[in-house]
């Protein structure tokens, strides 16, 4: 990324904090959604894919994945979730998506960087664009961590908020999509 492609940071009028309120805000944005939870919540084993990422992943994520299998929205956005009994595949996805970014998306000591370099970039979805959903891993805590979403069309912009509320705003149209198109609110999950 190059500092002049910086498009500006979007913040939340109120930053959800607390995971499951920022899935029932993500649950009204996206009203098909709940029709695919899942019957109670998945036991995933995080411990696997945190001591392997390096890091702890933010609760509003995890609580997410907990309750839903990966689901696309509008044929647009794939939001990639680990499933059960298979967080090693999911290991793989996470660990695909860092190095994709890391030979296309950033240039080296000219801006962001991938994770695990302090503060780098962590992928959490994409769209059938190409288009980059990340968490900058900076803060004292996942929960902390904010998203930048990096444009095919080259525009890279931040939000001050979890990923999930983040979605449930993109969704919603409250937050103005700069290099990404409006968004269908029909969720399919994959």
């Amino acid at each position: 990324m190059n500092h002049d492609d910086l498009m500006g940071t979007q913040a939340p009028q109120r930053r959800i904090t607390e995971p499951r309120e920022a899935l029932a805000a993500l649950e009204r944005a996206l009203p098909g959604l709940a029709g695919h939870r899942r019957p109670e919540p998945a036991v995933i084993d995080w411990a696997v894919l945190e001591e392997s990422l390096g890091t702890a992943l933010p609760p509003d994520y995890k609580h997410l994945a907990e309750r839903y299998p990966t689901f696309a929205v509008g044929d647009f956005l794939l939001v990639t979730l680990p499933d059960p009994g298979h967080e090693r595949d999911s290991l793989r996805g996470f660990h695909g998506a860092l190095h994709v970014l890391a030979d296309a998306w950033v240039e080296p000591g000219s801006g962001p960087v991938a994770h695990p370099a302090p503060g780098g970039l962590l992928p959490w979805a994409e769209s059938d664009e190409s288009d980059k959903f990340m968490w900058s891993t900076t803060g004292r805590t996942p929960q902390d961590w904010t998203v930048t979403v990096a444009s095919r069309s080259g525009g890279w912009w931040h939000y001050d908020g979890g990923a999930v509320q983040f979605l449930a705003e993109y969704c919603e149209g409250t937050l103005e999509p700069w290099a990404l198109p409006r968004i269908d609110p029909d969720v399919t999950p994959c």
